[in-house]
């Protein structure tokens, strides 16, 4: 197995730049310290660097050599809207922000690898590292690519990591085709006309329907779709009513629907709006929706994730994932515009699990040299030096 090496002196700072991003957290669309911390880290080492792109987005563009071809690099700099539970020294500063999935972590490894690649100059062709805002449901990469993203700055291939406190620290892992979940969400609002709890006949009433609409919709996926297909529908929320002598007025609901085939996507969104017009015609209720399909499913080139496999194996423990997983990421839009492939990067602790988007969550320091290390690996593979 080769061994990347030659950061070691980069590690100290990378760290304090990552912790330093952790304690300063900032959310969709609202990056602009961070943007600003990117793009003059960036100059700091000479590339030549693109700011607001998508609102906050930065890109960073280093060229070596004569080659024409192209290779996307992809960090995600936004924060949640969760309150910090570590209690570690460089906790947020901002009282319900927080890096609670590692994007901090991804900003650095990239920074991380543009500082190496900087340096070593050992391909030839052109890079862009592109530092995305909003990826936690506000849509950034679409923002980007809106803004011109690939035709400003074209990649042959584009390539995004994201942490997995799942996997082991150090392993490393893809699949070809879906490796990420289309995300949907509805909001459902159910109207009846209120009155007195004593005398429920003299109103439709807006909680039974809602109730029955909750056990229909949770049997769309067993009795609509057929077993062979991979699907979730949940209801997340349920809110109407404020006292116990009431029938309310109204009631909403709202949920998520995860898929990865469009045909089953479809399949359910017209389930849902079948569920609805039935009940709203036997409560006597009416029943509006709003369905969002907000994030497509990431579905990887099958060359680009085995070109990532096989340049992982030269850096840590190369695993092919077995199934993808149904949380969505917003790669999916560069993926539709550009080929490439999303990749995990395993940063497990030991015994200890916690899971992203947790109040407990902490970016795994101790793998920042084997995210730089991947970055760069796959850099001079796909861009390989014509030096003898």
């Amino acid at each position: 197995m080769t061994q990347h090496t030659g950061i070691d002196d980069l590690l100290d700072e990378l760290v304090s730049f990552r912790r330093d991003i952790h304690a300063h957290p900032e959310l969709a669309y609202e990056e602009v310290k961070t943007a600003e911390k990117v793009a003059a880290s960036l100059r700091e080492i000479g590339l030549e660097v693109t700011t607001c792109v998508g609102k906050t987005g930065v890109v960073g563009t280093l060229k070596v050599g004569n080659s024409n071809r192209s290779l996307g690099l992809r960090a995600d700099m936004d924060a949640l809207p969760i309150v910090e539970e570590t209690g570690l020294p460089y906790a947020s500063c901002h009282h319900g922000v927080f890096h609670g999935c590692g994007h901090d972590g991804h900003t650095t490894m990239l920074l991380g690898a543009a500082r190496q690649l900087a340096r070593t100059r050992n391909f030839d062709g052109t890079v862009h590292f592109i530092f995305q805002p909003a990826e936690e449901g506000q849509a950034g990469a679409k923002a980007m690519i809106e803004d011109g993203l690939f035709d400003r700055f074209p990649c042959d291939r584009v390539y995004a990591f994201h942490n997995w406190p799942d996997l082991p620290a150090g392993t490393i892992s893809t699949r070809p085709g879906p490796i990420m979940a289309a995300a949907d969400k509805f909001s459902i609002k159910v109207k009846g006309k209120g009155g007195h709890a004593a005398v429920p006949h003299q109103t439709p009433d807006a909680i039974l329907a809602a109730s029955e609409l909750v056990s229909q919709l949770n049997t769309i996926v067993s009795r609509r779709i057929a077993p062979t297909s991979t699907a979730v529908l949940s209801v997340t929320q349920i809110s109407g009513g404020n006292s116990h002598n009431v029938l309310p007025g109204a009631v909403t609901l709202t949920g998520t629907v995860r898929t990865f085939d469009p045909a089953v996507q479809d399949q359910i969104e017209a389930a849902v709006r079948q569920v609805i017009d039935g009940v709203a015609l036997a409560s006597g209720t009416q029943i509006s929706i709003d369905y969002h399909r907000y994030y497509p499913a990431t579905i990887n080139a099958g060359a680009a994730a085995e070109h990532a496999l096989k340049v992982a194996a030269t850096v840590g423990k190369a695993v092919q994932a077995p199934e993808p997983a149904f949380t969505s990421e917003d790669f999916a839009f560069m993926l539709q515009a550009c080929e490439g492939a999303y990749v995990w990067l395993g940063q497990g602790r030991g015994g200890e699990h916690i899971p992203l988007h947790h109040p407990g969550y902490d970016f795994n320091d101790d793998i920042i040299a084997t995210g730089v290390n991947l970055h760069v690996a796959l850099v001079e593979d796909f861009l390989p030096s014509q030096m003898v």
